[in-house]
Parts: structure tokens; C-alpha cells; sequence
């Protein structure tokens, strides 16, 4: 039996890691790809990544913090070249997004170590994913991390679960995924594809 190095491990702890081990099943090189909620950068170096060289990714964040240092992330990586960040809402994609995509993530909340009265917002996140539904390919897929457990989390939870519940199944197929050995509102991941 082969040795594996603990670096090399997946490890499917919470959401996000859910929504990549997704990202890097839907995504090839040459896709074009969406991060609606930049936050730190993960997501979106994630994306560029998995897009390759001939790929590309749109970063959306409205704080200003957020795109510097999803900008930094992106630059010592040597893939900012592969990015477009935009310092505006995620509700204006479809303005700024012209070209079909194959996947968009949303990263829900608030950015860890900021100012946590600004978030998203249930009202800009459903404007935002219909336009994602819009923008995609057939086959794409939308991936949504939801966090419940915090202040204007539920109604958020809400809105995101009544949408993808609402969804015609001939045209879409959406789903929840989330651990069960957490708290009840531990964050947990939709994932919506567009029928081919």
C-alpha cells in the first residue's frame, strides 16, 4: 500500500472544500469561470487555476479590501494575468459578463477579519444568481456556500434554498450538500447545473 503525504490529501471539511473538489470536476482548461464574492482570494486562485492559461475568471467584491488582497493572492501566484477583478456587486455579472461560463461561485457572508455589517445581501444574491443561471453553459454549474449561523445568515439560507427549490427540474438540476456531524447551522453548499 502506497504512503500518502498529508499535504496530498483532500480533506472535505466544511463547504468551500466541497464546492472546489466540484469546481475541479466541472472546470478545464480554456473555461471561462465567475467568483461572484472574492473575499481573501481563495475561490477565485482556485478558479484561475483550474481555468489554466487559456482560461478566464471575473472577481466580484464590493469592498475594496477584498479585491486588494484577492489581488495580492492572484500576483504571487503568477496568474493575475488570468483575472478580471471588479470592485462592484455580483448583482451587475450579467452587465459586465458577456461570454457564456462554465461554473460561478458564490462564497456567502461576510469577508473574515472585516467589518461584518457588510455582507451579502438576500435581495443582491438572488438578483445575482439568476444571472448566473443565465451566463452559464450547458453543463455549467453554480456552486452557493451558505452561512446560517450568523446575523442576517437565515434570511439569506432562505432566500438561496427557496430559489434552487423553485427551479424548473427539466432545466436544472440543484442540490444541498453539507456535513451532519456539525452544528444545525453549520454553512453548508448548493450546487445548480444547467441541463445540457
Amino acid at each position: 500500500m502506497k504512503s500518502q503525504h498529508v499535504a496530498d490529501i483532500l480533506l472535505l471539511r466544511g463547504p468551500v472544500s466541497l464546492s472546489h473538489l466540484f469546481a475541479g470536476t466541472f472546470l478545464h482548461e480554456g473555461d471561462k469561470a465567475i467568483d461572484a464574492t472574492c473575499g481573501n482570494g481563495y475561490d477565485t486562485l482556485a478558479l484561475a487555476k483550474l481555468t489554466g492559461s487559456s482560461g478566464h475568471v471575473y472577481g466580484f467584491d464590493i469592498q475594496e479590501q477584498a479585491i486588494r488582497e484577492t489581488s495580492r493572492r492572484l500576483a504571487e501566484a503568477g496568474l493575475a494575468g488570468r483575472v478580471t477583478l471588479l470592485q462592484i456587486g455580483h448583482e451587475k455579472m450579467e452587465q459586465l459578463v458577456r461570454s457564456p461560463v462554465k461554473a460561478v461561485l458564490f462564497n456567502l457572508g461576510y469577508l473574515p477579519g472585516s467589518d461584518h455589517m457588510i455582507m451579502t445581501r438576500p435581495d443582491t444574491t438572488r438578483i445575482a444568481m439568476n444571472h448566473s443561471l443565465k451566463l452559464l453553459e450547458p453543463g455549467g454549474i453554480v456552486l452557493i456556500t451558505v452561512y446560517p449561523g450568523h446575523d442576517g445568515g437565515t434570511d439569506e439560507q432562505h432566500a438561496v434554498d427557496d430559489w434552487a427549490a423553485g427551479l424548473d427540474p427539466r432545466k436544472y438540476h440543484s442540490w444541498r450538500m453539507g456535513q451532519m456531524n456539525v452544528i444545525s447551522d453549520a454553512p453548508y453548499c448548493v450546487l445548480v447545473q444547467k441541463a445540457a
